[in-house]
């Protein structure tokens, strides 16, 4: 049978979530912990990666074995794992499901306090200067609009195109907090992190609006603006067609 799993994670301690051979992943702990338990070698996908140090509220991976006891499975494996991992419900799904491929919609949340404070230090980027919100938002509504982000990925990434459809994005203020939201059918390797750091900029009137439309004209990656670190960024939801799930 196949299942998915919904699990939880804090990146600080991991290499990402694809298993490499040099650093701990998560899927290397979970796939360790599920092959322990069920006594067999249990491989797992994951809805997409996340780099070193991003975390997770909603991964999705899927696994294949013999039909289980879903809530002993689910106790043994959080008793398992370190801290750092929660598993937070599995369910079965039909076979020809991949937790990839039929995702329709994830969303990224990053997070930033402008105050320093020890208790979110590995899970908000610290970054004092002000910002103008209304004209972020703005640049968001043109994000929204468009569709290749080239200029936001990664180079030398291996896709075979550069499109993403946006859903949702919107920047929050709440007192000297921040958070950005995105959604997407897809992300490219290090977008949000590089749509961040270029939203940034736009905040702090480093640049405008209409650059901003000539840097996604460009599809150029040096035009845009910087990644921010890995400590803001959670993978916040992953959704799927409610057809796909046998319970």
């Amino acid at each position: 049978m196949r299942y998915f799993m919904d699990i939880s994670y804090k990146g600080t301690n991991f290499n990402g979530w694809q298993i490499q051979p040099n650093g701990v992943t998560v899927q290397e702990e979970i796939e360790k912990a599920l092959s322990t338990i069920l006594q067999s070698e249990i491989a797992i996908v994951g809805s997409g990666r996340t780099d070193t140090g991003v975390h997770a509220t909603h991964q999705v991976a899927h696994f294949d074995t013999e039909k289980v006891d879903v809530e002993k499975l689910v106790f043994k494996l959080n008793s398992f794992l370190n801290q750092d991992i929660s598993i937070n419900g599995i369910r079965s799904v039909r076979e020809d499901v991949s937790a990839r491929f039929e995702a329709t919609s994830r969303m990224y949340h990053y997070h930033i306090n402008q105050v320093k404070s020890p208790f979110i230090k590995e899970l908000s980027y610290y970054f004092r200067p002000e910002l103008d919100v209304e004209e972020i938002n703005k640049a968001c509504e043109i994000i929204k609009d468009w569709q290749n982000f080239e200029c936001f990925s990664k180079v030398h990434t291996e896709v075979n195109n550069f499109n993403c459809e946006i859903f949702h994005a919107r920047w929050i203020q709440d007192g000297t907090n921040h958070r950005f939201e995105i959604a997407a059918n897809r992300f490219l390797r290090g977008m949000v992190r590089a749509v961040v750091g270029t939203l940034l900029d736009i905040g702090m009137e480093k640049t405008s609006l209409d650059n901003l439309r000539e840097v996604l004209k460009s599809n150029d990656r040096s035009k845009a603006g910087r990644a921010v670190p890995a400590e803001g960024l959670f993978l916040q939801e992953v959704i799927y067609p409610k057809d796909i799930y046998l319970n």
